[in-house]
């Protein structure tokens, strides 16, 4: 995920996140599944877009908040929206009769097995070109990141909890230091 003793990942360090470069991957795979697969028209095919640049969004803006509290809010509505997106792709495989590969069918674990591209180029998702043309391969694809994704939230979740746990939260961190200012200047 990232170096959870590094501090990047509470204020403005997304960049260093792997939920980040993975959220610019679903997002951009999204559009073009949408535009491949779903009615332009369609009320399923705003949502999906929504829901991915939703998810990436909040991580942004959580990672730029000053509060842990906040970061922590936002990245749980940033996995919300990664739950949203994912049962869209399950919805897409039923109403069209294509199977949802298993979590242990060799084809989703070898996407497991793929690294999230941070090399800053935004077009890490080139990798997975031998999964986009076919429905149901493209949709298992991107169930598989998206629980990927889940996964890592999850994780970093459970690590600003930690955080905001050992060293509070912003506005008892700014009563501190006031009450420490109103000692010094007495």
């Amino acid at each position: 995920m990232t170096n959870l003793s590094n501090n990047s990942y509470l204020k403005g360090g997304y960049e260093s996140l792997i939920v980040y470069w993975l959220a610019i991957d679903i997002s951009d795979l999204t559009a073009i599944f949408c535009k491949r697969f779903i009615d332009k028209k369609s009320r399923t095919f705003d949502q999906m877009i929504q829901a991915s640049r939703s998810g990436k969004q909040n991580i942004v803006e959580g990672s730029l908040e000053n509060s842990v509290e906040s970061n922590l809010k936002l990245t749980g509505v940033a996995r919300a929206s990664y739950g949203e997106l994912l049962e869209d792709y399950r919805d897409f495989l039923r109403q069209k009769g294509l199977n949802i590969w298993q979590k242990n069918d060799s084809r989703v674990i070898a996407v497991r097995r793929m690294r999230v591209n941070t090399n800053r180029s935004y077009k890490s998702h080139e990798s997975y070109k031998s999964y986009l043309t076919d429905p149901e391969a493209f949709a298992n694809l991107m169930i598989t990141l998206c629980f990927k994704q889940g996964y890592l939230l999850d994780r970093l979740i459970r690590a600003l909890q930690e955080k905001f746990i050992k060293e509070g939260g912003f506005r008892e961190n700014l009563y501190k230091k006031r009450s420490n200012f109103k000692k010094i200047k007495s």
